[in-house]
């Protein structure tokens, strides 16, 4: 019996889904192929007692897709979305062995970088996140779909920014995806403020987008490349090939620009300053006021950068190996060498510099002033080294497990506002009227959850979920 093969693709107008779906019979067999276009996506297949049965499954499942605004199409039409994976250079350091405490290897080039009191993040390009104790043991692990551009904090969540187009948000068991951007959109970096993301992309652009997904503004700056963006209460810091350009967050005015003369490769903030890593072997200091501050000289194109204490020290790592530390005014302190590869973010946390690398590494760097000058005396404490575990971490998954208790948590009702599905919270003591954060993927008309905990965003006006989520049925 010959194949009947029906091929559908979902790409809404404002670019938030980009996928296809495909249904072959042949006899008794239905083989359902799925995911996102330009990619072979996943296959399964089942057998039917009859033809006929294959058949009315097939249609079934078909017009469910139609229902959802799955349309005909031709393969190959629609093109994959754009990607461009930051092509780094790196070459070994000259300088001194830096006093690395341990270091955690992973697979591949890592971009994403988050410290806090309790976890080292890191996050790689091939779409793996890992989260690790302050000794370097993994205590948790994710698999991405496509390789991470970098991983962001706001308040106590941590977001992944993936190549496949969509911000994950990390907080619970199953990453969920908190926000996806426009297929048309080559994403170069992101930012996070009070649930308002920053997305920086090949063409110097600016896009934020709300916590509902909703896109607020666009910008396209005098330059491209756009591998620096930084959020605030105040505004949009978004650094490009021309310099750094701030925006103001609610309707992107441009409120100031300032040169740097080589790209900006990497861009760092503190609460009034922003810095900007650059080709041109500066970090440049601005007041977020657009004042032009301190200028610290490295010896190779930066590649990362970050503070401590408010900016008393500056760190930067560029693209032969060294790490650097800086006084405030610009002064030199020190410079020695990773050991692993080139800096491509980093982190300083309670006197120790984290860094990710070029070649996957996550290394814990002490920078205590005792550690620093024996180190350039030539004494470096033997480094513990941890691989990666060879099993997969939690994939990303629209299933949920369900759940009839609900003494513990928080329960949210999705609802249909217009064309758009909502979310509000039902449990007492919340504003009923006040939109909930929430999963887009997961979002079903009538349907209620176990959310928990559900807080209020810092600006006040919409609540945030927060960790696991469960159907209620």
């Amino acid at each position: 019996m010959a194949e009947e093969k029906t091929y559908l693709e979902l790409s809404e107008a404002n670019g938030s889904s980009h996928k296809f779906y495909e249904v072959t019979i042949k006899d008794t067999e239905v083989t359902i192929r799925y995911g996102r276009i330009g990619d072979s996506g996943q296959v399964q297949t089942k057998t039917y007692p009859t033809p006929d049965k294959a058949k009315a499954e097939a249609t079934k499942k078909i017009n469910e897709k139609l229902k959802k605004g799955y349309e005909q199409a031709v393969m190959g039409i629609r093109q994959k979305r754009a990607v461009t994976r930051r092509q780094v250079t790196s070459t070994t350091s000259t300088a001194q062995q830096a006093p690395i405490l341990w270091k955690f290897s992973s697979t591949s080039a890592a971009f994403g970088i988050f410290i806090d009191s309790d976890r080292c993040w890191l996050g790689n390009q091939a779409g793996q996140v890992f989260a690790l104790n302050h000794q370097g043991q993994v205590i948790n692990q994710f698999q991405l779909p496509d390789g991470v551009k970098c991983l962001v904090a706001d308040d106590v969540w941590i977001y992944a920014g993936c190549d496949d187009g969509n911000v994950y948000d990390l907080t619970g068991k199953i990453p969920r995806i908190g926000y996806k951007i426009d297929e048309n959109v080559d994403i170069f970096w992101l930012d996070i403020h009070d649930g308002l993301l920053g997305v920086s992309d090949v063409n110097g652009g600016v896009t934020t987008i709300d916590h509902d997904d909703e896109s607020q503004w666009t910008r396209l700056s005098q330059g491209d490349s756009g591998w620096m963006v930084r959020c605030d209460e105040a505004g949009i810091y978004h650094g490009h090939s021309k310099g750094v350009t701030m925006y103001d967050t609610k309707e992107g005015r441009m409120l100031w620009h300032q040169n740097t003369g080589g790209a900006v490769l990497f861009g760092w903030q503190e609460a009034s300053t922003v810095y900007a890593g650059t080709s041109n072997q500066k970090i440049y200091s601005f007041s977020k006021k657009g004042e032009i501050g301190a200028v610290y000289k490295c010896d190779a194109a930066v590649y990362a950068c970050a503070t401590a204490q408010d900016g008393k020290y500056v760190f930067a790592g560029d693209n032969s190996s060294s790490v650097y530390c800086f006084s405030n005014s610009g002064e030199r302190l020190w410079k020695l060498a990773t050991g692993c590869g080139s800096a491509l973010s980093m982190q300083f946390f309670a006197n120790c510099i984290y860094i990710v690398t070029t070649d996957g590494s996550l290394a814990c760097i002490d920078a205590s002033e005792t550690a620093i000058q024996a180190a350039q005396a030539g004494t470096i404490p033997q480094a513990t080294v941890i691989q990666a575990p060879k099993t997969a971490g939690a994939a990303p998954s629209a299933v949920l497990e369900t759940t009839t208790d609900t003494s513990q948590g928080v329960i949210v009702e999705c609802f249909r506002e217009g064309g758009k599905l909502r979310v509000r919270v039902i449990s007492l003591g919340y504003n009923p009227t006040w939109k909930v954060q929430f999963p887009k993927d997961i979002r079903q008309e009538g349907q209620r959850y176990l959310v928990q905990e559900v807080r209020e965003s810092a600006s006040g006006g919409f609540y945030r979920a927060y960790g696991d989520i469960q159907k209620l049925i």
